[in-house]
């Protein structure tokens, strides 16, 4: 199958070549992770003064390649000496003491070593330890609607973007193609119980497997919505599941390793101060949350947008809290260094009350940041109201935030 660059890991990966870092592609299972280490290999491999050298841990190949043993073997009869190493080890976290053998070839003369993960914690311990911050970690999230347009050929238009809303950017869905909604989904549900078969239950040997399908269905149906340990506990209580708040925050805290979802704290701010309570919880893909949650896309439109919003936000390098004011809440407020932009998401804004709602805590913000609204109004693209930009769902996921 043909290898389509996603251009922006490439140009992220490619700017870490060659100086002194691990480079570890971090995200979940079927996010495209091995595909940027393919592409990164079908774009080098024929230059004379490189050689590669891939281990594929999903490929039947390197099936025996299980202790750091077994890989500073491998690596051993294919090192080239005076030539410029680059050593690709896919879901590295699969080989025992893995952690040791990357730290000793990476510090090797003119070799790099690019490593995956589907697990958050696979840079924390031992290999942290060992290199002493010398890695970087690249994200890699579900395909942009951009890309989503990319790999299926398919033209820019509102169909096609509630096709992004509803099945969500899985690169796998471009072999399985999107004319079979049966097999879409069935697709889906095979990756969905991958990573909780794979990345939770085994991992961390969960023995109360009804309460962790059932809590990853609550944030489903809670996408956006503030909640609370506490607050989920009584409410399973009140389903006859007698949970308490502490396996609530250990479970929630297994699904965010595996990266099914991101959970996102509130900031005050004016106070300029996180809150230790209450978060939002928003998806990786849409189509996993989609096919967790009860009822159709009809029945929470509004919050499968915050969440297709909430994450081509995180793909733009911002890092994302709830806003909090004294009369309000902001959806979003967002930070990168040097730079601050408030976000409120919408569905439709088609009367005055919803345009005071969706409007009326960003005017009661007292700094000059940029600040924005965007929805999927019909016929909008940009508009200009009291120093906040109303910008249109399709122009933000393909192009982001417009400069002011």
């Amino acid at each position: 199958m043909e290898v389509l660059t996603r251009k922006h890991y490439a140009e992220i990966v490619d700017s870490w070549i060659g100086k002194g870092n691990i480079i570890a592609l971090v995200g979940s299972r079927r996010v495209g992770k091995s595909f940027v280490l393919k592409d990164f290999v079908q774009r080098h491999e024929e230059e004379p003064d490189v050689n590669i050298i891939f281990i594929d841990k999903e490929k039947k190949a390197f099936k025996d390649i299980k202790t750091k043993d077994d890989l500073d073997n491998w690596i051993e009869t294919r090192f080239v000496p005076g030539k410029h190493n680059v050593i690709l080890i896919d879901e590295a976290q699969e080989i025992e003491h893995f952690e040791e053998s990357v730290c000793n070839w990476y510090s090797e003369d003119n070799t790099d070593v690019i490593i995956t993960g589907s697990n958050s914690k696979m840079l924390s311990g031992e290999l942290a330890t060992l290199i002493a911050g010398r890695h970087v970690e690249v994200r890699i999230h579900p395909l942009t609607y951009s890309e989503f347009l990319e790999f299926h050929n398919l033209p820019d238009s509102d169909e096609t973007l509630m096709t992004y809303l509803t099945y969500g950017g899985l690169p796998g869905l471009r072999k399985v193609g999107l004319d079979s909604d049966e097999q879409v989904w069935a697709y889906l549900t095979s990756v969905f119980n991958t990573i909780m078969l794979k990345d939770i239950i085994e991992r961390h040997d969960i023995r109360n497997i009804p309460f962790l399908n059932n809590l990853i269905a609550f944030y489903a149906d809670t996408t956006g919505k503030l909640t609370s340990a506490n607050s989920i506990a009584k409410y399973m209580k009140s389903q006859h599941e007698n949970v308490s708040a502490n396996l609530v925050l250990l479970y929630r805290g297994f699904y965010n390793e595996a990266y099914l979802i991101d959970t996102v704290p509130r900031y005050d701010i004016h106070g300029k101060k996180i809150f230790e309570s209450n978060e939002k919880v928003y998806w990786d893909d849409l189509g996993l949350r989609n096919l967790k949650a009860e009822g159709g896309m009809d029945s929470y439109i509004e919050k499968v947008i915050e969440n297709a919003i909430y994450k081509h936000l995180r793909f733009l390098g911002y890092d994302v809290k709830v806003g909090v004011l004294n009369a309000g809440e902001v959806d979003f407020v967002c930070t990168m260094p040097g730079k601050t932009v408030y976000i409120q998401a919408s569905y439709i804004i088609a009367d005055e009350s919803t345009r005071k709602r969706e409007f009326g805590p960003l005017e009661r913000i007292r700094d000059n940041h940029p600040k924005f609204v965007i929805s999927a109004t019909p016929l909008l693209t940009t508009r200009d109201e009291n120093g906040i930009t109303h910008l249109s769902l399709r122009k933000f996921l393909k192009e982001g935030l417009p400069s002011l």
